[in-house]
């Protein structure tokens, strides 16, 4: 069987080699010798620790060294490991440094540990405790390290509460209080104590006198066989660490090394340097670098020495800092300002890659933000290759190494950081830092555009807004989720003009911009072109496009058949003043089955090219806004992160600076946009979620419900209105979803009891509820505005009824419920399975909540029906005499006017000042103005996207959306809500299945959804295989254990796992432990009858002739850079023949398994995944926001295999399709089919859904349409659709003349396409309807087909 130890493998991207840091002395001339062996996080000590060695050896008299050095990431690797082990065994001396990878610390403390006692010194620097916990030197010891008292320690600790300083700033602290800490100490310990701290200023240090010295040092003192030849010798007298000042202004070229104070650096640089650079120090932009000290120490700095050239050569001034520490605040704030508190930096470069106070080990980004926001510049955050040489990281097709993506993009993104450019590469041979040069003049060339953005005249800057046609046709253009674009665009033009933008003749009305842009908003001409901006000829596009040659392997010479007029390409959109208003061109191949195929996605073509070509060279933009969620750029191929040269977003969007609205429920795609686009972007707001309410006759059963209710003990009323009841409830078609429904012709309630007469209600109310409180977002949003205070009560009443019991709040329905003696859940219980008083208890307690919610806000409504002020009501004084004169709070009296007197005031105070905080949130609206600060040059502050309902800190929008944490998740909350849904979702499929249980769950994994919800599903994944994750002393989960088959209870559930393209960017480590932990389960000596993993594993090892690790792959996506199935755009642009044709794109372009033994790369795996795939029983997928369902965007069926697993199973059985709701406290499992037919009561069947829509014109057609394109997706996929669906929406959509007049006049290309949509169901056999119904809707086709031609 292979090694079971998870992490080991071919080093994680890391091909470089320990042995290139290996020196062993050339003579050794009978003196005695010491073993030195090192492990650091990055390479910039090698060169300095080599030749510190090789001078000892060359020039001292009393002791010769042997020294070999490992780069933690090579730890990975067997081979380095093993020799690792055997360095160590014969070693004198360890020393670590910035040991802060989990699984690789534990590797350290495996090997080091248990040698300690023999070696004759630890030193270990900053790094994990774990590993802090070894140091030795003599009788000074770390071992109590966090655990019990000590000098050291307390002294820490008060630093750490006096300044929120981490680790290594305490020590650097420490040191330069050293004198008065050894005071306390006795003697011998006090000298083995400063010998330690000595080390730590050596080490600092960094350059070769200074480890010459360490090394001298611990030597002579420690090592035991240089110590016994010592005797009777003078040792050598250890000179003072030669230091750098802790923190300072550095240029390379300056005459003193670094300048202590701002002025000095000025006067030296203003007046001797830029004379002789040809830079006006007067007009120059400058630009603020921060370095890494351990750079300048080791003089390992060409990196940086490039940069600044290339900087100053454009005509700019530079001022590089740089902190001794991990905490550069400091020298930000002391100088990027100069005397007067005048900020004198144009752009800010942190060229460390960390995080700006705290480094790879705690962070502080609050601080971090604030120190920012104060210094209010544009703050890029670029990265240096640490765990890859640039060879390794060139031909890798994920890019920059996962552990760097966490620790230096991730967490530099929470601070407010934008654009992640690798700069600097280092050589395998010397592990020196070597630049890269396209990069750094990329670097360069975007670092200037943003400054020039805060210096250029307003009314001289040119901007670019781009807006998206999705899927491509003139009935789409403005696609953008949730956004009306074109009353948005209308509202930053007016934003630009009063902030002195020159808008030209720009329209002030809606439908004016839609004409400018359309040519014709009702599409009434008979070319369905748009305007015609710019038509560039192939010639300007050739020489001005330096990669077009590139893009005919795909779509051969241009101009092609895209964006293109057969002469020209054409670029669209329309030009006021300095602004323009542009349409990005779409992928190209949505309607080309051959293309939708390929595993990997094709390159942009010539008219997407000659787009951003014309925004760069031929415009002039000085900044591009791009326009909604969301358009193609960012999702072109290229790397994953750490774009290349020749990855197309970086091509495309060339030296551009751009902004990009991005809706604030979607942090995952948002962080896409910046990584692989260099967006900066600005949250908006989607549309407040209400309650979808009742219609026709669903509003009549609950109507007869309430009548049943009073008349229940009528003997004659009672069962006539059961009758109504289950009549009605036939001519819904909820019998779709209450299994026992009587049937209607022999049913008679006058025969039957009074308690299965209560159970049929009750089950039947279930289900009226459930469509009711259904969430639904009305409307679309427009920027700048935010909701009014009804809008308000909708969302609040949402927050307010999740327990959070992180901040001690309690949920409004559970302090409720608590006031008549009942427990929440028990109610919610009840509910679910249709108990009539439970139902009808649930229903009262919604409406107390929204009663009592309404009346919080209607407090600080004013008399437009909107909240300008929050009033507190709890520091009005008219609260204190309302209290007096026995007056209840408007809250409390409105739950008591609801039915329920008994509440307990007390429980609510919490809760009470949680939604006034939020109700602040709600309409602090800061999107026009985060606009503007990006459009001026001006640090955006950071803020978590998300589901506001869950996070409120989403709010307010207008910020610069980023994700979390990727080493944080899953959360032991997430772990907690997982075990309970994975607990329903087992007990569900075993009472469905005989109490047996599932062998196989085919799970999909979404990015937006794991960081809404701290990474539940993610967790779920892991729960169903019986692992548990386990985070490290940092808080950091990147670790699993199995969970015993005792404790468990269950079999181990197998799982074939598809995770999204987004996933696989942000949480590449996530897929790591997912792999980890499977194989860890499929390895575990248990019966194949309690481990269906190891059962399935080995059977699929035998057959494909694999080992069995190898056979238990499970983790999946599609190849880097690439992303999606391609299902969805193929169904959107019907460029399908068969579902034949959709079952192979999803095999081809998910096939590719994340392997954790060899995790630089995805590996085309098409046979495992079909192998894995004909096992599943259950196919599952989470939602987990109200805001978006499984009908309003494609993702969903994109990924679903359920056809595709009916395929390929030996029996052809199509496997049950599952979902799990989470979007309400009350968490349920459905089949798919009931939640199709769920949302299609909620949404597109729903008036209250559709007219929100219809009101805002031409974009609402859209809209209801693609809800029917996405419910005919799911007939393709999965065929879990009702006919009633369509024929219902055919009733509601084109029988009703009036409301066929209304579509066709909005918007009819999208009209036309909801005609077809209707057409091709029943062509494709998913709608089963009357040739009087098809006989309509093709007459209805060529009506509209004449009407859009003008004919």
């Amino acid at each position: 069987m292979v090694a079971t130890d998870p992490t080991t493998g071919g080093g994680m991207f890391t091909a470089t080699n320990a042995e290139n840091r290996r020196v062993v002395p050339e003579d050794v001339r009978g003196r005695p010798t010491m073993k030195v062996v090192y492990v650091v996080l990055e390479s910039q000590y090698q060169s300095s620790m080599t030749a510190a060695v090789k001078r000892i050896n060359a020039g001292s008299d009393n002791m010769a060294v042997e020294c070999v050095g490992y780069l933690l990431e090579e730890l990975r690797s067997d081979d380095a490991f093993e020799q690792f082990k055997k360095d160590v065994e014969d070693a004198n001396i360890f020393i670590g440094s910035l040991i802060f990878v989990q699984e690789l610390a534990e590797k350290v403390v495996e090997v080091v540990k248990p040698r300690r006692n023999d070696l004759d010194a630890v030193l270990i620097f900053p790094s994990m405790p774990e590993v802090m916990r070894l140091n030795k030197v003599g009788s000074f010891t770390m071992k109590n390290l966090g655990q019990s008292k000590s000098v050291i320690s307390d002294f820490m600790k008060k630093k750490k509460q006096d300044d929120g300083s981490s680790f290594e700033e305490g020590m650097l602290k420490l040191l330069r209080t050293l004198p008065k800490v050894l005071k306390f100490l006795p003697s011998d310990k006090a000298a083995d104590a400063r010998t330690f701290m000595m080390s730590f200023q050596y080490w600092l240090g960094g350059s070769p006198e200074n480890l010459e010295s360490l090394l001298v040092m611990i030597g002579q003192d420690y090592a035991a066989p240089i110590k016994e030849a010592m005797i009777g010798k003078d040792k050598v007298v250890a000179v003072d660490p030669v230091l750098l000042p802790d923190k300072a202004i550095w240029h390379p070229v300056a005459p003193d090394v670094v300048f202590e104070s701002n002025s000095k650096y000025f006067d030296w640089y203003n007046n001797e340097f830029c004379p002789d650079a040809g830079i006006d120090p007067k007009t120059a932009p400058t630009i603020g670098l921060v370095l890494q000290k351990s750079h300048i120490n080791t003089k390992d700095d060409t990196h940086y020495v490039s940069l600044i050239s290339e900087l100053e050569s454009r005509g700019a001034r530079v001022v590089s800092i740089y902190s001794g520490g991990l905490d550069f605040s400091g020298p930000v704030e002391e100088y990027f300002y100069d005397e007067t508190g005048n900020a004198i930096v144009d752009t800010v470069i942190n060229l460390t890659g960390f995080a700006l106070v705290g480094g790879p080990a705690s962070q502080d980004h609050k601080k971090a933000a604030q120190v920012l926001k104060k210094l209010n510049r544009p703050y890029m955050c670029a990265v240096p290759l640490v765990f890859q040489s640039f060879e390794e990281w060139q031909a890798s097709e994920l890019g920059l190494h996962p552990i760097q993506v966490a620790l230096q993009v991730s967490l530099p993104e929470i601070d407010g950081a934008i654009e992640p450019i690798i700069f600097a590469g280092r050589e395998g041979a010397t592990g020196r830092s070597v630049p890269l040069a396209d990069r750094v003049n990329l670097l360069a060339d975007r670092s200037m555009k943003w400054a020039n953005l805060r210096t250029k005249p307003t009314a001289e800057k040119k901007i670019a807004i781009t807006i998206f046609s999705f899927p491509p046709d003139k009935g789409n253009v403005g696609t953008a989720a949730y956004l009306d674009v074109f009353n948005s665009i209308k509202a930053v033009l007016g934003q630009l003009k009063s902030e002195g933008y020159d808008i030209g003749d720009a329209p002030d009305s809606k439908e004016e911009i839609m004409e400018a842009v359309l040519n014709d908003p009702e599409a009434r001409i008979s070319s369905p072109e748009l305007n015609v901006a710019y038509r560039m000829s192939t010639d300007e596009y050739y020489d001005l496009t330096p990669y077009a040659t590139d893009l005919e392997e795909n779509w051969g010479p241009a101009p092609g058949n895209l964006n293109s007029d057969g002469q020209n390409l054409v670029i669209y959109g329309k030009k006021f003043g300095n602004v323009f208003i542009g349409v990005q061109p779409s992928f190209g191949y949505e309607g080309d089955p051959m293309r939708l195929l390929f595993a990997k996605s094709a390159s942009p073509h010539h008219g997407f090219a000659a787009y951003y070509t014309y925004l760069e060279k031929i415009f002039q933009a000085d900044a591009v806004l791009h326009f909604g969620t969301h358009g193609s750029l960012e999702f072109m191929p290229g790397k994953q992160v750490g774009m290349s040269g020749t990855c197309y977003p970086d091509r495309l969007i060339g030296s551009l600076p751009s902004a990009y609205l991005y809706a604030a429920n979607n942090p995952s795609e948002a962080t896409i946009a910046k990584r692989r686009s260099y967006s900066a972007t600005v949250s908006y707001l989607t549309p407040p979620a209400e309650n979808a309410g009742l219609y026709k006759g669903l509003k009549e059963l609950k109507e007869l419900i309430s009548s049943y209710q009073g008349l229940r003990e009528n003997e004659a009323r009672g069962p006539a209105i059961v009758n109504s009841i289950v009549s009605t409830a036939w001519t819904v078609n909820l019998d779709k979803d209450i299994d026992d429904l009587p049937a209607l012709e022999t049913y008679d309630a006058k025969n039957d009891s009074a308690e299965r007469r209560d159970d049929i209600v009750g089950k039947v109310y279930s289900q009226i509820m459930q469509i009711e409180s259904r969430l639904l977002p009305c409307g679309l949003h427009t920027v700048g505005v935010p909701p009014t205070a009804e809008e308000a009560v909708a969302t609040l009443v949402n927050i307010a009824q999740l327990d959070r019991p992180e901040d001690d709040i309690e949920s409004l329905p559970r302090v409720i419920a608590a006031s008549v003696g009942r427990d929440i859940n028990e109610i919610y219980r009840g509910n679910n399975i249709g108990v009539l008083e439970d139902v009808d208890l649930a229903a009262k307690i919604v409406d107390a909540s929204r009663a009592a919610v309404k009346a919080l806000v209607d407090e600080s409504t004013d008399s437009s029906g909107r909240v300008k002020e929050v009033k507190s009501l709890f520091d009005e004084a008219g609260s204190f005499f309302g209290g007096i004169m026995g007056q209840k709070k408007p809250y409390i009296q409105a739950i008591i006017d609801s039915g329920f007197p008994n509440v307990d005031e007390a429980r609510l105070v919490n809760l009470v000042g949680y939604i006034e905080f939020c109700l602040k949130q709600i309409i602090a609206n800061n999107e026009l103005g985060g606009i503007m600060e990006l459009l001026n040059g001006e640090f955006l502050m950071p803020a978590p996207g998300g589901d506001p309902i869950r996070n409120p800190d989403v709010l307010p929008t207008g910020r610069n959306m980023h994700a979390l944490d990727p080493s944080s998740i899953p959360t032991q909350a997430a772990v907690d809500v997982s075990d309970g849904v994975v607990r329903k979702l087992l007990e569900k499929l075993a009472d469905d299945n005989g109490g047996a249980y599932p062998e196989s769950i085919a799970f999909t994994l979404w990015g937006t959804d794991n960081i809404k919800t701290y990474g539940e599903s993610l967790a779920q994944v892991l729960a169903l295989v019986g692992v548990r994750p386990v985070s490290d002393s940092l808080g950091r989960v990147n670790k699993v254990e199995l969970i015993p088959l005792e404790k468990l209870g269950r079999p181990r559930i197998d799982v074939v796992v598809s995770c999204s393209g987004v996933f696989r960017d942000l949480f590449i480590n996530q897929m790591n432990l997912m792999d980890r932990g499977i194989k860890l389960a499929a390895e575990a000596d248990e019966p194949i009858e309690q481990n269906f993993i190891r059962k399935h594993a080995l059977e699929q090892a035998e057959e494909l002739g694999v080992s069995l690790r190898e056979a238990a792959a499970r983790v999946f996506s599609n190849s880097a850079g690439s992303y999606s199935a391609n299902v969805g755009l193929a169904i959107e642009n019907g460029g399908w023949e068969d579902e034949s044709q959709l079952q192979e794109q999803f095999l081809t372009r998910k096939g590719f398994a994340f392997n954790a033994d060899k995790p630089g790369m995805m590996e085309q795996q098409a046979e495992l995944f079909k192998s894995a795939l004909k096992t599943v029983d259950v196919t599952f997928q989470n939602l987990d926001s109200s805001e978006i369902s499984i009908t309003d965007v494609s993702h969903y069926y994109d990924s679903d295999p359920t056809k595709v697993v009916a395929g390929l199973r030996d029996d052809k059985k199509k496997p049950m399709s599952l979902m799990a709701d989470t979007t309400t406290a009350n968490a349920q499992v459905r089949t798919l089919s009931e939640t199709v037919r769920l949302d299609a009561r909620t949404k597109l069947l729903n008036p209250k859904f559709y007219e929100g829509m219809l009101s805002t014109g031409y974009e609402g057609v859209r809209e209801i349409q693609k809800r029917l394109r996405n419910t005919m997706g799911w007939s393709a996929t999965a065929g879990e659709v009702d006919n009633f669906v369509f024929e219902d929406a055919n009733s509601v959509f084109i029988d009703d003349e009036e409301m066929q007049k209304r579509l066709l006049d909005t918007n009819p290309n999208a009209f036309r396409d909801m005609v077809t949509t209707f057409l091709e169901a029943n062509g494709r056999g998913y709608w089963d309807t009357s040739d009087e119904n098809i006989e309509r809707l093709q007459e209805l086709y060529a009506e509209v087909e004449d009407r859009i031609e003008g004919v």
